[in-house]
């Protein structure tokens, strides 16, 4: 409504020959459709952003200059000009940008020509659903249809590459929920069962072919998916159940459902999931599984990759470094010296 009653009605009279773009993306719990009443207490006001292409660049200062003169103070009730946690001054929250400028705030690479294997593997699930997850009000662009296309989803390669690391991580970790407690350290095996359903989540999303958002609506997004009605009960027995081996059952019941949905998908996928470790009485994922995504790898950059690493954000964990795209970007130097290594 803020667009069509107030911004669109000045680019129309002051640049009526204007081709732009104009939706609710960036950040902020209501571009995901989860905003609640508690979501008003700060950067909270009329904000939307305008997207033009390359070919408009020239423009963005103009349109700026022009709504931060013509804008009001507020409308239907809501502040138009408000501070923000990054932005102190008093002014509209009206992002104007090109679609790359604005693509590259989030991702921190250029998705506007295509992206290379390690573009890929430096984007977040959060960093791509600013960009994609919004409405779109209009949009009279060439570029913002095509990027939000081609984020949709990981080239299969690179898709095969990430899965193959993900069910990695739950099969260096799950013998050690019984070992640890076993020990002596049941608050250790505890954490262990906690750290492997956020992995097995974070791949359910992967095998969904859905960007997981950041953690605090992880859990609320994840119960959209198709599979999370046959995982939500192992998960909560994982993270509840008193003994190690009902944690550890549930857990390898979870990678059997997801191995189904690999199965289920077309992807390569052995018999069962789960094996013994050793000859101890714990289990694993088996290392098949893993193995059986990787060789059907064919893309040159992908398979030079060091194998199991997988995106930043599946061996990197910090929040600053995660939401910045800067830092996510300058990561892709660690996946060259471990190629050079290899």
């Amino acid at each position: 409504m803020f667009h069509v009653d107030v911004v669109e009605p000045l680019l129309t009279r002051a640049l009526p020959r204007l081709r732009y773009a104009a939706g609710r993306l960036g950040s902020g719990s209501d571009v995901l459709g989860l905003d609640d009443v508690m979501s008003r207490d700060h950067d909270w006001g009329c904000r939307l952003t305008l997207l033009v292409d390359e070919a408009d660049r020239e423009m963005v200062p103009q349109i700026s200059r022009l709504l931060e003169q013509r804008l009001p103070e507020r409308y239907g009730g809501f502040p138009v000009r408000f501070p923000v946690t990054w932005d102190a001054s008093v002014s509209h929250k009206v992002e104007v940008a090109t679609v790359a400028d604005f693509a590259v705030s989030r991702l921190g690479v250029d998705p506007t020509g295509g992206l290379s294997v390690l573009d890929w593997l430096s984007l977040t699930g959060q960093s791509v659903l600013e960009v994609t997850a919004g409405p779109v009000f209009t949009d009279q662009t060439v570029a913002l249809a095509q990027v939000r296309a081609l984020l949709h989803w990981y080239p299969p390669d690179v898709e095969r590459y990430v899965l193959a690391a993900g069910w990695q991580r739950l099969s260096q970790q799950m013998p050690f929920v019984g070992r640890s407690a076993e020990c002596g350290d049941e608050l250790g095996s505890r954490l262990l069962s906690a750290g492997l359903v956020e992995d097995t989540m974070w791949l359910a999303f992967a095998l969904a072919r859905r960007w997981p958002p950041y953690a605090k609506w992880r859990g609320t997004v994840f119960r959209e998916l198709s599979v999370a009605g046959d995982l939500i009960g192992l998960l909560e027995a994982a993270t509840t159940a008193p003994g190690w081996r009902e944690r550890e059952s549930a857990l390898a019941d979870a990678a059997e459902v997801l191995l189904g949905s690999q199965r289920a998908r077309g992807l390569p996928a052995p018999a069962s999931a789960v094996t013994g470790f050793w000859d101890r009485p714990y289990r694993s994922v088996d290392q098949a599984v893993q193995r059986a995504l990787l060789v059907e790898v064919t893309d040159p950059d992908v398979k030079r990759l060091p194998p199991m690493i997988g995106s930043i954000e599946q061996w990197a964990d910090g929040v600053d470094v995660l939401s910045s795209p800067g830092r996510r970007a300058a990561l892709q130097t660690a996946y060259r010296a471990w190629i050079d290594l290899a």
